[in-house]
């Protein structure tokens, strides 16, 4: 009996594990991306990111957001789980943040419809990978 116990709890966390890679894109979403981070080179992922470079973020796809710091520099983010829509336009990401003063991992975005306000989705943010000029 016992074996059998043991045989569900690795079986169940077995299926809680997940293997991330990159997203799939739509050609549009890739062409995105491609432009934001040409002639930038990722550095080290950062786990959080300071409200005040939130305020410039582009959608790459419903898995993957950025946030543009001037001409030099991108932020890039590929959301756990996807917030289903926002890459179509009809749906907004909103964030709640842990802190008042960074944007982190962990954080939990809704999607919500334009239109009804509705939440149609939620999606947690990862790391931030730093996209930078060389120069």
């Amino acid at each position: 009996m016992r074996g059998i116990s043991l045989l569900l709890i690795g079986a169940t966390i077995a299926s809680c594990t997940t293997t991330v890679g990159p997203p799939t894109r739509s050609a549009q979403g890739q062409q995105e991306f491609d432009r934001l981070v040409a002639g930038k080179v990722a550095g080290p992922p950062q786990s959080c990111l300071a409200t005040f470079n939130t305020n410039d973020m582009v959608v790459i796809d419903d898995e993957t957001v950025a946030f543009r710091q001037g001409a030099n520099r991108v932020y890039v983010n590929h959301l756990q789980s996807g917030c289903n829509g926002i890459a179509s336009g009809f749906n907004a990401l909103v964030t709640r943040q842990s802190g008042a003063s960074s944007l982190c991992r962990g954080d939990i975005a809704e999607s919500r419809n334009l239109t009804s306000h509705l939440t149609t989705g939620s999606c947690v943010f990862g790391d931030f990978i730093p996209y930078t000029r060389r120069g």
